[in-house]
């Protein structure tokens, strides 16, 4: 099985006017902002908008939202036994490989294949024995591509606004239905970063190689793309720039907190309250032999 031989390491700037990057369920879905109250957006939506991007891109994906699922499977479990009906999963490494091979997202990600059993007796085998009952799976992959939340440079501001619905959305249309009241949240401004890796240790347990690297890279490189909404209109996020360090050896030339420190976005002096990605300093610094790959977002 082919993987990845040296170790990535990878930094995103990501840019946001008038837009809500990531809505908190637990907070009236108002964009997610820590204690300090710099805004974030959660590793599991930035997972998501890459599988969505890969699956443009007409890669294989298990994990899929219903907004773009390309297959008719319903579920995960559904997915999971209709793709994978010929592997046997009380064989966990044929199991596993099966899956890696099917799906970059599990190469890539890892997955737990977890679920409930039927709870019926199995069939008699062919020396007429017990198979035992049907008590379910539980097969855990750990993927080699780790990615960390975004956080904004500096505080965020939100602005929220009240809307309302003044349509029949029952009846025969004849009366006027009573207002419905809603709110609508934004990021007024913000420029936000996350980092990632590409761990080639673990990335011999799943066969995660460098085109599937490939593939993610461009995924970030256009990560907005196609993924416009009412609470994120076009246009009002995009990729700014994608730093790509790509190291001679698996275990890598330096840490990854190294490398993702060499990387220093600032608010210029001077400046207060920035508007623009021009109210920013940029700066990398030197590491000796390795050079970042240097991106522009599209």
């Amino acid at each position: 099985m082919k993987s990845l031989k040296n170790k990535i390491d990878f930094a995103v700037i990501v840019s946001v006017k008038n837009a809500n990057p990531n809505g908190d369920p637990l907070n009236g879905n108002r964009p997610r902002i820590n204690y300090d109250g710099y805004g974030e957006l959660s590793d599991v939506c930035i997972k998501r908008k890459i599988r969505n991007r890969m699956l443009e891109a007409e890669q294989s994906i298990f994990v899929q939202s219903d907004d773009y699922r390309t297959d008719n499977y319903r579920s995960l479990r559904e997915r999971a036994e209709g793709e994978l009906k010929d592997s046997n999963t009380k064989d966990e490494k044929s199991f596993r490989e099966a899956a890696c091979k099917k799906w970059i997202d599990v190469r890539a990600f890892g997955q737990v294949f977890a679920y409930k059993g039927t709870g019926k007796k199995a069939k008699k085998d062919v020396d007429g024995g017990e198979q035992g009952d049907d008590k379910g799976v539980s097969i855990g992959i750990r993927g080699p591509v780790s990615i960390h939340p975004a956080f904004s440079v500096s505080p965020v501001n939100i602005t929220s606004l009240q809307i309302t619905k003044s349509v029949s959305g029952e009846g025969d249309g004849t009366k006027r239905a009573s207002d419905t009241m809603g709110m609508k949240h934004r990021v007024d401004h913000g420029i936000y970063v996350f980092y990632g890796s590409m761990n080639p240790q673990l990335a011999l347990g799943t066969g995660f190689d460098s085109d599937d690297a490939e593939v993610i890279k461009n995924a970030l490189i256009g990560l907005f793309r196609n993924d416009a909404s009412s609470a994120r209109p076009e246009g009002s996020m995009e990729v700014y720039r994608v730093y790509w360090w790509k190291h001679n050896c698996p275990n890598g030339q330096y840490s990854s907190a190294v490398v993702h420190r060499s990387l220093v976005v600032c608010v210029k002096q001077g400046i207060s309250e920035p508007k623009t990605i021009n109210d920013y300093e940029i700066s990398l610094n030197k590491l000796d032999e390795l050079n970042a790959e240097i991106i522009e977002g599209i």
